[in-house]
């Protein structure tokens, strides 16, 4: 009898457990079907957040989430295009006033400023950059900068100039080549060591002897680069009065060489232009990191390849113009100019300026880098070597350029090492 009531009344129970359980289920499809948001408030938030949709169909804000998405998409490219498409032609006047502020300064003053306007750009896209943290965009876009100028501005410089006058061996002063190549080699030196010494462990401080040296060799670059430009107005103060007796009766009925406008009409218009080229290459900078991640470009081939072209627009443009009008002096101090001024100022002041700033901006660039600009220096102060340029020297440059740029779209760039621990 003791065991039957027991049955009974385990019987009991689980009828009451399943008349529990089917109460329960028949409330909650009844909640599910008149009001499916209280199921989804009752779900855990980290459940919708991390998969962005609720079980059972239920996706709250999915579409508005997929419309911003395009949305994004679609403003970053319009960005992008209108900002490349207007630093276009403020690199054409850019061009102009140089050339026109030349006129009064001499070709080796004229192609300093051109170079020096040029670089602006890339400079304070750099601190600004470099401000936010951001060490290794700040050196893959200053390497990209000396890349590019040596290969695809000279480059397509030498091949325009050489297409235009195809009949004529176009000219350019030797010494003033071999003295850039000079100056860029020591550039090499000063980002090979720190490279060397961290990638072979002999620091003797791990990570803060590659930081201090980084620190002395731009201290010294600076100073040389300092003497260049003391070396370089003075020689071109001896030269001026003997180029303008030679080239006065040659020159005499040239329209070309007659100023259009003012010397210091020239200087506020190349402030202005600086300045909105850095105002929209802001803006680029912003859109190609946001197309970056959109459509999954490697981070180094932005900052060496498409970040360098739009920065180096008005290099680009002045350089190509003076060329086409047999002015390769002028065109070679703002392509070669332009390397020798971010490798031997540019690049040493963003580590000055990240040591104020307390951030541990330094020399090393990686090996597969520091390789690939010591093998363009050569090849470069190979090319200048005779003093003579045609199309088919630019040709062999712009080509040496495709391959740059198709092994830094190959090329992962490596995750920063943790330098407080020691290897």
């Amino acid at each position: 009898m003791d065991q039957k009531l027991q049955m009974a009344g385990t019987q009991s129970q689980l009828e009451m457990g399943s008349l529990a359980v089917n109460e329960s289920l028949h409330e909650f499809v009844d909640e599910s079907l008149f009001s499916p948001e209280s199921v989804i408030q009752k779900m855990q938030p980290g459940h919708i957040s991390e998969y962005g949709s609720a079980p059972g169909g239920f996706q709250p804000g999915g579409s508005k989430m997929g419309k911003n998405v395009v949305y994004k998409s679609i403003k970053t490219g319009l960005v992008f295009l209108l900002s490349l498409l207007g630093i276009i032609p403020l690199a054409e006047r850019l061009g102009y006033a140089t050339e026109q502020l030349a006129m009064y300064t001499g070709p080796t003053v004229g192609g300093l400023l051109n170079a020096t306007f040029g670089n602006a750009t890339e400079l304070i896209i750099a601190i600004y950059a470099l401000r936010n943290g951001m060490i290794r965009v700040v050196q893959l876009s200053l390497l990209g900068s000396i890349l590019s100028n040596m290969l695809l501005v000279l480059g397509c410089a030498f091949f325009c100039g050489g297409l235009v006058f195809y009949r004529k061996e176009q000219v350019f002063n030797k010494a003033s080549a071999t003295v850039n190549s000079g100056l860029l080699l020591m550039a090499v030196m000063g980002l090979l060591f720190p490279a060397v010494l961290h990638f072979t462990h002999t620091e003797v401080h791990y990570g803060k002897s590659e930081l201090a040296l980084s620190r002395f060799s731009s201290c010294i670059m600076l100073g040389v680069y300092a003497a260049y430009l003391f070396f370089q107005l003075n020689e071109s103060k001896g030269s001026i009065h003997s180029s303008d007796e030679s080239q006065h009766g040659e020159n005499e009925d040239d329209h070309d060489e007659t100023p259009e406008i003012g010397k210091w009409e020239s200087v506020i218009w190349l402030l202005i232009m600086t300045a909105w080229i850095s105002i929209l290459s802001e803006y680029l900078v912003d859109a190609i990191e946001g197309t970056s991640r959109a459509w999954n470009i490697p981070i180094s081939f932005i900052g060496v390849i498409l970040l360098p072209i739009v920065g180096n627009a008005a290099e680009h443009a002045g350089a190509i113009m003076f060329a086409m009008k047999d002015k390769l002096d002028i065109s070679l101090g703002v392509a070669i100019g332009s390397s020798t001024q971010i490798s031997m100022f540019g690049i040493p002041f963003c580590v000055v300026v990240g040591w104020i700033m307390g951030k541990p901006m330094d020399l090393n660039f990686q090996l597969f880098e520091t390789a690939t600009l010591f093998i363009t220096v050569i090849v470069v102060a190979f090319f200048l070597q005779e003093g003579s340029s045609n199309y088919f020297k630019g040709l062999m440059l712009i080509l040496c350029y495709v391959i740059v740029a198709a092994s830094f779209f190959v090329h992962e760039d490596l995750p920063p090492e943790d330098k407080s621990s020691t290897p």
